[in-house]
């Protein structure tokens, strides 16, 4: 049995984290399209971000919804102005 040692810059570990975190993202904006929640990787990105910091997702979800009540009752109003 044979032990390898591999030593690691903390630049490596860096990049691997960043690569790790970036597949993540891509999974997670995968699974956001196939359920067709309407977030781009930017806004994913704010919201895992939220999530992580300790803001409730179920409470986040709903504030979403909210937002996008709201805007489209803006738009229908301003079709109707027009």
């Amino acid at each position: 049995l044979h032990t390898t040692l591999i030593l690691m810059s903390s630049r490596d570990v860096d990049r691997i984290n960043i690569s790790a975190a970036q597949q993540t993202l891509d999974i997670l904006h995968e699974m956001s399209q196939l359920l067709n929640t309407q977030l781009d990787k930017e806004t994913l990105t704010t919201c895992v971000r939220m999530i992580e910091s300790g803001v409730n997702p179920e409470a986040l979800a709903a504030v979403i919804q909210e937002l996008r009540r709201e805007n489209a009752n803006q738009r229908s109003q301003e079709t109707r102005a027009s």
